[in-house]
């Protein structure tokens, strides 16, 4: 692990406050989706973690590796991940229900965001704290409906991009480079059919984006062309963030912001240490490092800027999209 990273896991570690230890024994976690090549990266970091490190303390020990159904870039990959996975020790189930029989906590993998409501119904009604890769859904509604399913049951759960902890970000967040007047974000915007346009890779770039200003964001205004994305959002205190999406070029990840001191670079993506880091406190605490009204307004900018691509690039509301999408969440939910 290089200098910089390890001061990275360390600070995020910090930043979430001391671990609750609640047992000798180490938490065993359950994965859901073996269509992803996060399921494999952190059930390594996991599983290899010794005493002292920041993702110890919990311990990948089965699997159930259905993913998406039809995404064929994601299915393509089960047989060879599920593979991979026995190969560290993992126990590979037949369903669901048989994972939540022998572990305390899941990580829900799969690739493909619309089979997630589907996926953690069982998980919430379990009890069992989850972790929810993205995309949280495969759209605003049924994010909102997993939000509220948890809610409601007292579930801890949260859902993030890696890219929250990109190597500048948290710092940026906390006001230590000053106060933050606007940011440039940008990520790949590889795009996929199934689902919304920024929901599939640009989400990466959003959440650096929401990292490093907050939530509060009130309209957004968007720009297509085959090749990129930008989209401008404006916040209710008047500053001004962007994301700009690639799909041709050298990609990378990061942006920049603006701040009352200084031009400060947001730093490069850190891997998934850090983000496997905060999965652990999390499962150790119940204590989410990501509110969930601040995830939901992520996925309503991102559901906005289809809107306003629709639209022709014209300015959309995100309270309008979001209420839009409460009422059809509350009928799906019964309410």
């Amino acid at each position: 692990m290089s200098r910089a990273l390890a001061v990275m896991v360390v600070a995020v570690v910090v930043g979430f406050g001391a671990a609750n230890s609640r047992a000798a024994e180490p938490i065993k976690v359950g994965i859901i989706g073996l269509d992803t090549s996060h399921a494999l990266a952190f059930t390594k970091t996991l599983n290899n973690a010794k005493e002292g490190d920041a993702a110890f303390g919990c311990r990948v020990v089965a699997a159930y590796p259905q993913g998406s159904r039809d995404i064929e870039s994601s299915t393509k990959r089960v047989p060879e991940y599920t593979q991979k996975m026995k190969d560290m020790g993992v126990e590979i189930v037949d369903s669901i229900p048989a994972l939540l029989e022998k572990v305390d906590a899941v990580c829900l993998e799969s690739n493909d965001g619309r089979v997630h409501l589907e996926q953690v119904r069982p998980v919430i009604a379990a009890g069992k704290p989850v972790f929810v890769d993205k995309p949280v859904a495969g759209s605003l509604v049924d994010a909102i409906v997993i939000h509220e399913l948890a809610k409601k049951k007292g579930v801890p759960m949260f859902s993030s991009s890696s890219l929250r902890w990109v190597e500048n970000g948290q710092a940026l967040r906390r006001g230590e480079f000053g106060k933050v007047l606007g940011c440039d974000a940008y990520s790949p915007a590889s795009l996929e059919p199934t689902h919304p346009d920024l929901f599939w890779y640009g989400i990466h770039g959003v959440e650096t984006l929401y990292t490093v200003m907050g939530p509060g964001c009130k309209t957004v205004a968007r720009s297509q062309t085959p090749d990129s994305e930008f989209v401008v959002g404006v916040w209710d205190d008047g500053r001004i963030g962007t994301f700009r999406g690639t799909r041709k070029g050298q990609h990378g990840y990061g942006g920049t912001a603006f701040t009352d001191k200084r031009v400060q670079p947001v730093g490069k993506f850190m891997g998934y240490e850090p983000l496997v880091a905060a999965i652990v406190h999390f499962f150790k605490t119940g204590e989410a490092p990501v509110d969930s009204a601040e995830t939901l307004e992520i996925y309503a900018f991102m559901e906005a800027a289809d809107e306003s691509k629709r639209r022709g690039g014209a300015p959309v509301a995100i309270q309008d999209v979001m209420d839009k999408a409460r009422k059809e969440a509350a009928a799906k939910l019964g309410d």
